[in-house]
């Protein structure tokens, strides 16, 4: 078993490697020595001229907002969805569930030309609102469908409690449902903002203008330019990995914490 993850670990860590190895070299020292040779020293050029051509800054910026926002505010309306849903086990509730479910499953290029068409007519095309709008929907439909599921089987013995000590509707889901459930809650947050943050097909579409886009769109756009050198390429893609990954680091407690809690459940 140990050898085996080892072995997983290793296999999933080597891209990231070999991607910081790239970043860090010379043209000439990447031709010479090929991918797979450790850098002779810190080669900080390509990194400089990769953050100046595409205003890294900006588009970190971007991505930030955007993945926090969409993270935030998906998480609220998911616990007021699922808090209908699964506690108040309101009329019809299985066909809505059914309705989030085909949400979830539907591909995003059928998505794309009314969503395109409505942004436009609203005026909100190339603005990071309408991208935080269009995710926080399509991340809601996926948390109010799993949060249901975990709501649904929530002891009634303490909303019971809440209600004889005359707690209302609000008051219960905000001093006790979400209280308990907050584990579960920085589960979907910290997974909302790197599927977020990831998201490339939807900004490419509605970000057109250079100061909105996010760091995956830049990322893509300059993939494909001949004045990108091996090195620089890595460099993008070091760079474009890095925010995320120091995220999910200063979040991994909360993550593994809201797993441990759900196997207990």
């Amino acid at each position: 078993m140990l050898a085996s993850l080892a072995v997983l670990a290793v296999v999933m860590l080597l891209p990231f490697v070999i991607i910081t190895f790239n970043a860090f070299k010379t043209p000439a020292e990447y031709s010479s020595n090929g991918p797979l040779a450790m850098p002779k020293g810190f080669y900080l050029q390509g990194i400089k001229d990769f953050w100046e051509r595409v205003d890294f800054g900006t588009k970190l910026v971007n991505s930030l907002i955007i993945s926090g926002s969409v993270a935030i505010l998906a998480v609220i309306l998911a616990v007021l969805n699922s808090y209908a849903l699964g506690i108040g086990r309101i009329k019809g509730r299985v066909w809505i569930l059914v309705l989030f479910l085909l949400a979830n499953t539907m591909p995003q290029e059928v998505l794309v030309y009314p969503l395109y068409f409505l942004s436009k007519k609203v005026g909100l095309y190339d603005t990071r609102l309408s991208v935080i709008i269009i995710l926080t929907a399509i991340q809601t439909a996926f948390g109010t469908y799993l949060l249901s599921s975990v709501l649904s089987t929530f002891p009634r013995e303490i909303l019971e409690a809440a209600r004889m000590d005359g707690a209302g509707r609000f008051r219960i889901l905000w001093r006790v449902v979400v209280p308990i459930s907050r584990p579960t809650l920085g589960v979907l947050f910290v997974f909302f903002f790197i599927w977020t943050w990831n998201e490339f097909f939807l900004p490419m579409i509605f970000l057109i203008s250079n100061e909105n886009q996010t760091v995956p769109v830049a990322l893509g756009v300059l993939q494909g330019q001949k004045m990108m050198d091996a090195t620089m390429t890595s460099a993008s893609a070091l760079l474009g990995i890095i925010p995320a990954v120091v995220f999910f680091l200063i979040f991994q407690r909360t993550l593994s914490r809201g797993i441990t809690v759900g196997a207990v459940k």
